[in-house]
Parts: structure tokens; C-alpha cells; sequence
């Protein structure tokens, strides 16, 4: 699928660019670059391949769940208006 001028036209006027006259020709040029890659893309026969999570199967690393911070809930709680149960105490907003 080839794009025209118009379409160009049409496409940049949705997405609200401002293209001028030099830019169109480039700008046609550069989606119908695009959309042939897609089409070529598309036409790979990709029966019988499993999708990966993870283009490369690389597995993550993880850190050790380990604490690195000590509780300090009652010093911060200590300065708001409202606290119960270790919880900060709101005013209702929505009814």
C-alpha cells in the first residue's frame, strides 16, 4: 500500500502537523519506507514460533530481599493531623 499526496495531506492534518510544501514529498517518501517494512514484516512465515516475553530470554536479576530501611512509621506519623492503627486519617471527599 503506497500513500499519495493526499493521503500525506490527510494523515498530517489529523495529527495536527504543520507540514509544508518542501516536507510532503520527504514525508511521503519516509511512510511508504515505513509501510514497506511493515508489509515485508508481514509477509514472514512465522508458523510453528512460539512468542517470547523477552526478545533475547534474558532472565532478570534480582536483588536479595533484604531490609534496608528501618521503620520510622511512628516519627513520620507523628505530624499529621490524624493517624489510627499506624494509618493517616482523611476527610472523606467523595459521598
Amino acid at each position: 500500500m503506497a500513500l499519495e499526496r493526499c493521503d500525506v495531506e490527510k494523515i498530517a492534518h489529523l495529527a495536527r502537523l504543520g507540514l509544508d510544501e518542501a516536507e510532503l514529498p520527504r514525508t511521503t517518501d519516509a511512510l511508504n519506507s515505513i509501510l514497506g517494512l511493515v508489509d515485508q514484516m508481514q509477509s514472514v512465515d512465522t508458523d510453528g514460533i512460539e512468542p517470547l516475553a523477552h526478545p533475547l530470554e534474558a532472565s532478570q536479576r534480582l536483588r536479595a530481599d533484604q531490609v534496608t530501611e528501618h521503620n520510622q512509621r511512628d516519627r513520620y506519623q507523628a505530624v499529621a493531623p490524624a493517624t489510627e492503627n499506624g494509618l493517616y486519617l482523611v476527610p472523606k471527599v467523595i459521598e
